[in-house]
């Protein structure tokens, strides 16, 4: 499979797998996007990514163009990304669409991924273990 496309495979696609994430996946915020990540214990070692952009965003072409840019994004950075991850991506209200760009989502998404894998290795939803002296 080209690396250009985004596959099914790589998709959010039903109601309880946004569930999960909601109410299990840990929560990461910059100005303009909440992350909510949750492991994943079978599947494919790749992440899947959802968005769930509201119609308070906008009209259809404003919120297709977020997701646009957005999965851009990701594509372009899936190599940061390691092991079986849920990802879903909300857009806050503060998001000026009509500003949205590749830049601008690279400036604000860029730091949520080094949070997200910034813990040793470890997926979102496991605790670090206590070392013993």
């Amino acid at each position: 499979m080209s690396r250009l496309t985004w596959s099914r495979e790589r998709r959010l696609r039903k109601s309880p797998e946004f569930s999960r994430c909601f109410g299990q996946g840990r929560k990461f915020s910059s100005k303009s996007f909440l992350l909510f990540v949750s492991a994943r214990p079978d599947g494919p070692r790749q992440f899947r990514l959802g968005m769930a952009v509201s119609r308070k965003m906008g009209r259809a072409v404003v919120r297709n163009r977020i997701k646009r840019v957005v999965r851009e994004f990701f594509r372009l950075h899936q190599d940061r990304i390691s092991g079986p991850l849920d990802i879903v991506l909300v857009p806050k209200r503060s998001l000026d669409a009509d500003r949205l760009t590749l830049a601008v989502a690279t400036l604000e998404l860029a730091p949520l991924l080094t949070r997200l894998t910034g813990n040793g290795g470890r997926g979102p939803d496991r605790e670090k273990k206590a070392c013993a002296p």
